[in-house]
């Protein structure tokens, strides 16, 4: 199948034409997962979720320019409501990531979720992989923002960072729905707002009383942190991102990382 071939090969167009073949749920998808999956499962893959207006998809250009100054490509998967005209994604997230849609080694893709709740599309598994396959060492994950269900993208991603933000009123919704139950990492965007290090300390309080461990075998928790960030500016980035990657350090140790893929 020569469209695998120019996929595997890092070609560009042909892993857009893959992709949407995939979102069409064209009958020609199925064989192209089949050839693709042996050479998946490299990328390391990170979820980025939160309720709408926290910032996420600015957070995610800082830190995808942050994974490419460290040499890693980088593909996005922006998951965003579904135009009720065309059927597809509508585009808000590619818009607020202005560093990462000029680079060459970042592919930015929006799916639209097309009725599947959870924060995700039916089909940002098969996307992750071929992204994966066409050698994107590194995968971000963002969620549309729906705040309530967003628990899905921790099937998809080693390291799930949930972003907060002060003032929104959010913080006990997000408890109730369980989605600090899923947060590897949390960032506080937007702290240069008014209450920010309150939503700090009481978020820290909470996981404090919830400890919880994501796994890991040697029975090592993992103490979430909480991590003060103000995108816009790159504010607490390079703290955002030092945090995941002792995250995914702290999965490969324990060996949960080997279990989880």
């Amino acid at each position: 199948m020569e469209l695998v071939e120019r996929l595997l090969d890092g070609d560009r167009r042909a892993l857009a034409r893959a992709i949407t073949l995939t979102e069409n749920e064209d009958p020609r998808a199925a064989e192209l997962a089949r050839a693709v999956f042996p050479h998946t499962g490299r990328a390391r893959t990170l979820g980025v979720t939160g309720p709408p207006g926290a910032g996420k998809s600015t957070l995610v250009d800082g830190l995808t320019h942050l994974y490419r100054r460290s040499g890693r490509r980088v593909g996005v998967v922006a998951v965003d409501p579904t135009s009720p005209f065309t059927g597809g994604a509508i585009l808000g997230d590619r818009i607020r990531m202005r560093r990462g849609s000029a680079d060459p080694d970042v592919f930015i893709r929006s799916l639209a979720t097309r009725g599947h709740v959870g924060g995700l599309s039916w089909h940002t598994g098969s996307v992750v992989r071929l992204l994966d396959a066409a050698g994107f060492d590194t995968v971000i994950i963002e969620t549309v923002g729906a705040g309530q269900a967003e628990v899905e993208v921790m099937r998809y991603a080693e390291t799930t960072i949930v972003v907060m933000v002060p003032g929104l009123g959010d913080e006990v919704q997000a408890i109730k729905a369980g989605i600090l139950e899923i947060a590897d990492v949390i960032a506080v965007n937007k702290a240069d707002r008014e209450g920010a290090d309150s939503l700090v300390r009481e978020l820290e309080m909470m996981l404090e009383l919830g400890k919880r461990s994501r796994g890991g075998r040697s029975g090592e928790a993992w103490a979430v942190p909480v991590v003060k960030t103000v995108a816009t500016t790159d504010e607490g980035m390079e703290d955002l991102f030092a945090a995941a990657e002792r995250h995914r350090e702290h999965l490969a140790s324990t060996g949960e990382l080997e279990a989880w893929r």
